[in-house]
């Protein structure tokens, strides 16, 4: 089925954020170590939870691809969800842990200017992370994956938070000192914006919330079928990045059985087509004007 290949899909860019995260979480922290910048180690150990993260949504790929057994009829889809909550939990102890260390450097003014070399670093790898950024996005619009769209949203708050501590260690640089730790200190604060985020995002799918925008235009593509005089009920959630839907539909009372198979099977096909929704559940009742 296509939903499996696009989840085979979105795993290249998965592999490419790890790499990227690797490599530049290495190479800030030496950095950072060398050139004594507060700003680019926080900046360094955010990749490292990114390095966490994006493994996660490696493993919730490849998990998520293995199809319904016999406990698992819905298939394994959430395996994406629950490793997205894991890598929240990771991100926000690492973040609040790089709030708590520069909160200290600043109390005690451990604020010693940091060697130029560490703006120039946290400037390149700004552009490096646009350019996963990009990659991502771009696939993730092409295989249709929640999760790698996410995942590329994270990869442009990356660059954002390289050029924030970009900043901060270039203004130290005219005697202001204390950008540097300050700028750490938005960078923990970032990480944990971001790791509450994609808590909020997981717990309300794994709750089973859904986007009632998403649904208003779910209930109008059903409604636009011809043979279909109302809509009693629609109802919506989510299985990993997949849509499952259950709607009620009111149709002529005295049409066939056939006739009302094929109904259902022209709302499947346009709701897969149009909408990318490969599960959907279509119960059928005779039109009466008194419901």
């Amino acid at each position: 089925m296509s939903e499996y290949h696009n989840l085979k899909q979105g795993e290249k860019g998965a592999w490419v954020s790890i790499i990227a995260y690797l490599v530049l979480a290495a190479t800030k922290l030496t950095i950072a170590s060398i050139g004594n910048s507060e700003a680019l180690r926080a900046d360094g150990l955010n990749n490292t939870t990114d390095v966490i993260a994006s493994i996660a949504v490696l493993v919730g790929l490849k998990i998520s691809r293995k199809p319904p057994d016999e406990d698992h009829h819905y298939g394994h889809f959430r395996a994406e969800t629950i490793a997205s909550l894991i890598a929240a939990f990771i991100m926000m102890t690492v973040g609040i842990e790089v709030i708590i260390g520069t909160i200290q450097d600043i109390i005690q003014q451990r604020t010693g200017e940091p060697a130029l070399i560490t703006a120039w670093t946290a400037l390149g790898a700004s552009l490096v992370m646009y350019g996963v950024y990009r990659y991502n996005l771009n696939l993730s619009k092409k295989v249709n994956s929640q999760a790698l769209y996410a995942a590329a949203q994270d990869n442009r708050s990356d660059a954002l938070v390289s050029i924030g501590a970009a900043i901060g260690i270039f203004g130290s640089q005219f005697g202001a000192a204390w950008l540097d730790p300050l700028a750490g200190l938005v960078v923990g604060l970032i990480i944990c914006k971001t790791a509450w985020e994609i808590f909020t995002t997981a717990s309300h799918s794994l709750t089973d919330g859904f986007d009632e925008e998403e649904i208003d235009r779910i209930r109008e593509a059903i409604e636009d079928h011809p043979e279909v005089w109302a809509v009693k009920d629609v109802k919506a959630r989510l299985q990993g990045n997949q849509t499952l839907v259950d709607a009620t539909i009111h149709v002529d009372p005295h049409i066939t059985i056939q006739q009302g198979h094929t109904i259902t099977d022209e709302l499947e096909e346009k709701l897969e087509g149009d909408h990318g929704i490969y599960y959907v559940h279509i119960h059928i009742e005779p039109f009466d004007e008194t419901d």
